[in-house]
């Protein structure tokens, strides 16, 4: 089914055109020019076309900033998927930055790098706060939370759920038996994960944004992770089932003054 011939024309076309950009945005970030932020999207768009992803999107980016993007996390090309759609940075495990390659795409598309030890949780918690107070979005594959506190200065941090699901090869829809091919799971590794995926045909990535909430409205990390999950899982179904969940409603109010902020267990 994979195509060599696909594949090796797909990775000539995707290192050409990254090679290209890289030193560009790198002369962005050293001369602090404002389109660092956007210049990632915009490389992001053009590798999903050059993959043979065709994103179909429902719903839309909040315009809030701050602002938190919390997915799921299905495949290593969700970076380059959810890239394409959203301007911001990703938060990601620490060894990322020690990969060749793509840990340097990762510190150009200023990816906040946490390390998953409990004894660095407040470090992580403050490089993450200290992004959100500068009004960045940032954007998560939860696996859960390590930390949480009263932040006071940050009150209007926007959390917006995102479902992300790999629906169709070639127009057809992907089953269990394809499923192998796109989601990343147990110890399958980078490469052999990635080399049998682009010598595929043309795929349909269905990626909903759900209403967001805030986290000073949430009270508590408990509600803010119920309310994420429901919806992720509920757009997750609807998008491969066409059964979609019945979805919560954002989380009422938390006490005055108050407001949360967590440190996730980042993925890949």
């Amino acid at each position: 089914m994979s195509s060599s011939l696909l594949r090796t024309a797909r990775l000539a076309l995707y290192f050409a055109w990254t090679l290209s950009l890289m030193p560009i945005q790198w002369a962005g970030l050293a001369f602090g020019c404002r389109w660092v932020e956007t210049l990632p999207a915009f490389y992001h768009r053009w590798c999903c076309r050059i993959l043979g992803f065709r994103v179909r999107l429902i719903g839309t980016p909040t315009d809030e900033r701050p602002a938190l993007f919390a997915a799921n996390h299905v495949s290593y090309t969700d970076i380059t998927i959810l890239g394409s759609l959203i301007p911001g940075s990703f938060i990601a495990k620490a060894e990322v930055a020690k990969w060749p390659f793509l840990g340097w795409l990762a510190k150009l598309q200023r990816t906040v790098f946490v390390d998953r030890q409990i004894r660095s949780a407040a470090i992580q918690r403050d490089a993450i706060s200290e992004r959100l107070v500068g009004g960045d979005a940032l954007i998560l594959f939860p696996e859960g939370t390590s930390a949480a506190e009263k932040k006071g200065n940050i009150r209007a941090v926007a959390v917006q759920p995102v479902s992300l699901a790999y629906t169709r090869l070639d127009g057809i829809p992907i089953g269990r038996s394809l499923r192998p091919f796109f989601s990343w799971y147990g110890a399958v590794g980078l490469v052999p994960h990635l080399w049998s995926m682009i010598g595929l045909g043309t795929v349909e990535v269905v990626v909903q944004f759900h209403p967001p909430t805030f986290l000073a409205d949430c009270g508590s990390r408990k509600a803010l992770a119920g309310y994420c999950y429901a919806r992720i899982a509920g757009g997750m179904a609807g998008a491969l089932f066409g059964r979609p969940q019945p979805m919560p409603k954002p989380p009422g109010p938390a006490p005055r003054g108050e407001s949360v902020t967590s440190v996730p267990k980042a993925a890949a």
